[in-house]
């Protein structure tokens, strides 16, 4: 019987409907030799019936537990597994048919122990997930740093499309309890116990990411928050590319108190707003979408740059412990 190379794991809560179109996107996978983890985090909409529906279709296990949060939830996943490598996927990814090709290919040609790809926008994906998803990968935003590019001398993998070695998960033991910013403080962990990783760009999935705006808020908040307690845990980890959002907050304030005094000052961010158009524009081809992108780019910056002021504030100024924001409400 053949070994089992690839286990993929994949933390559930409440979202039914985007496991079923991501299992459904498993089936049709020219690389057939992989399992299938689905674990429940505590959902009160259970998707038992929708795996159900795959068991002759994939190989699929399905487990409930008490709600614990991603990472936790992940690492129950991983204990139960038997593959050579663990890939973890968000519950709101769509997997392309040659995506094992392609990591198979990156994996032949040169071994590595942790690995990750980037993500894109599917043609089925509503206008304003097709915004946030230009949003969170564009140099605009400062998003073009989250995983696209080959150049970085240390590549950082995120849990939406994450790869590791057997090896990697047995002696780190895993995600740690951080609810959010769990798979960077992994990521980093992973490379201070001298493991090897690697970008592997065709190696992509689509990732739905929020559905709205003020979902999208809650989440780039609690990521800027997330930093300073990363940087916390792990000195030296804070870069300026991460103190961009916040500046981008205080100039724009500072931009606005100014036009009660000269009202060209609004050309500012209405400038810094046609680039954003113009380019998500370029991109997307679409220009209901490239508007979306506008408020996109506005409340990733803000949200992201606020969240981190907040962290500065509570963790370093008043030396409080560690927190996150909108923990009751964040899924919903």
């Amino acid at each position: 019987m053949q070994k089992t190379k690839y286990s993929i794991v994949v933390p559930v809560y409440n979202r039914p409907d985007e496991i079923d179109e991501l299992l459904e996107s498993l089936t049709h996978q020219c690389y057939k030799n992989f399992e299938v983890i689905i674990v429940e985090d505590g959902s009160s909409e259970p998707c038992d019936s929708v795996v159900k529906k795959y068991e002759g279709r994939l190989s699929i296990q399905y487990y409930k537990k008490e709600n614990t949060g991603p990472g936790i939830t992940r690492n129950y996943g991983a204990e139960r597994s038997e593959g050579d490598f663990i890939i973890f996927f968000d519950s709101d990814c769509i997997i392309p048919s040659d995506y094992f090709n392609e990591v198979e290919l990156e994996i032949n040609a040169r071994p590595v122990d942790a690995f990750g790809g980037p993500d894109r926008a599917h043609e089925s994906f509503s206008p304003i997930q097709k915004a946030i998803n230009y949003s969170m990968t564009s140099f605009l935003t400062t998003g073009g740093i989250r995983g696209g590019r080959e150049r970085m001398d240390k590549f950082y993998p995120r849990s939406f499309n994450m790869g590791i070695s057997r090896q990697v998960f047995e002696d780190t033991k895993g995600f740690s309890t951080l609810r959010f910013g769990e798979d960077i403080d992994f990521s980093l962990r992973i490379i201070k116990s001298g493991f090897s990783t690697r970008l592997f760009p065709k190696a992509w999935v689509y990732h739905k990411r929020r559905t709205d705006l003020k979902k999208f808020f809650r989440q780039v908040y609690n990521s800027g928050i997330a930093r300073i307690n990363l940087n916390i845990l792990h000195p030296g980890t804070l870069k300026l590319v991460h103190l961009l959002p916040s500046a981008f907050v205080v100039s724009m304030l500072i931009f606005g108190l100014c036009v009660l005094i000269c009202k060209y000052s609004i050309l500012v961010p209405l400038a810094y707003s046609l680039m954003v158009f113009i380019n998500a524009w370029a991109i997307t081809k679409k220009v209901n979408v490239a508007f979306l992108s506008i408020g996109a780019a506005w409340v990733q910056l803000f949200g992201y740059g606020l969240g981190f002021l907040h962290a500065v504030w509570h963790r370093v100024i008043l030396k409080g412990s560690i927190f996150n924001a909108f923990e009751k409400n964040f899924y919903k």
